[in-house]
């Protein structure tokens, strides 16, 4: 094309481009966007005021951070694995005490990862932003909490309220026909697992496994398995679990039997393979209030409530048992 008509054309262009209909996020969803967390679609944000709504699951989002940062009364670091149940223990609690009601701030990421943030002074980055938010009460399983008052991170005494057992999450179908913890060793059966290094609940599936299967059956699904790449480490297996599952990344993954309730109950394409309790490993949760808490009034309000029968009743909807003190390990 010659010069001068490529730049006629060109201007033309430039000329119509205005006349288009502007494009907007809520016109261009992503492929199967509603697999991607968060999957309570900002029901889990009790902030009063949320100005711009900008979440992009696939991309843009912040699933396990919870409320308004700006000035809160009460900071939770919650283990992940009950994330799901944390807005409506909110709503209760605020119910109880209304000079919360707004004004709470929470997260959901795994324990250990909590606890470097904890080492860090409450400062945690995602993506571009950094913010800070010094926690006033820390929620885990007891023998972590208990080890954590140890090193002087918490204080006082831990809180137990209430207990979880494990399942093998399933896309639905279960298309790798997954029977128990014995045919997560197979080499054709793909796996998400929780990382040791910081997500706790693998050491209670690795002493499930080794109730199934011995070393070998542990070994093969975490070692074996992780060399050649069938079985997956996930960074926060509450979210990366059931999303590899429904996007056919995996076949199967050892969950908290409530995470694998909530997908169910969510309606998302999930299901669960129950683990016998003779193989099945039983944790106890726990909280405590953190050394130097901002709040700690508000602390010791929570953890007072957390093991209300209100409390235990939300808990329960999801499988949780309350806390007896007998029978259980971590």
């Amino acid at each position: 094309m010659h010069k001068r008509s490529f730049r006629k054309a060109l201007m033309a262009a430039a000329f119509l481009m205005p006349m288009l209909p502007a494009a907007t996020f809520a016109a261009q969803p992503g492929p199967q966007a509603e697999l991607f967390p968060p999957w309570q679609y900002g029901r889990n944000n009790e902030a009063t005021n949320r100005g711009l709504e900008f979440t992009v699951p696939q991309v843009d989002d912040l699933a396990d951070f919870h409320g308004d940062i700006t000035d809160p009364k009460l900071v939770l670091y919650v283990g992940g694995n009950y994330f799901f149940a944390m807005a409506p223990l909110v709503a209760e609690f605020e119910k109880e005490h209304p000079d919360y009601t707004g004004r709470i701030y929470w997260e959901t990421v795994p324990p250990g990862l909590l606890v470097k943030q904890i080492e860090k002074g409450g400062t945690i980055t995602s993506g571009n932003m950094t913010w800070t938010a010094k926690p006033d009460a820390y929620l885990a399983g007891l023998t972590k909490v208990d080890a954590l008052i140890g090193q002087g991170l918490l204080t006082d005494q831990a809180v137990a309220y209430a207990t979880n057992t494990l399942t093998i999450m399933v896309p639905k179908g279960n298309p790798a026909h997954v029977t128990g913890l014995a045919d997560l060793g197979k080499p054709d059966v793909r796996l998400a697992m929780p990382n040791p290094e910081f997500e706790g609940i693998a050491r209670q599936i690795e002493a499930s496994l080794k109730k199934a299967g011995g070393q070998a059956l542990a070994d093969a699904v975490y070692k074996t398995k992780g060399a050649d790449g069938s079985t997956i480490l996930t960074h926060i297996h509450h979210r990366q679990t059931p999303l590899f599952l429904m996007q056919g990344r995996a076949d199967a993954g050892v969950t908290w039997q409530s995470e694998a309730m909530f997908q169910e109950q969510a309606g998302n394409p999930i299901t669960h393979v129950d683990i016998p309790a003779s193989q099945n490993t039983t944790a106890i949760y726990a909280g405590a209030v953190v050394k130097g808490a901002p709040h700690r009034e508000a602390a010791e309000l929570w953890l007072s409530f957390i093991h209300s029968p209100e409390a235990l009743s939300i808990f329960e909807r999801y499988g949780f048992k309350p806390y007896t003190g007998k029978g259980s390990t971590n």
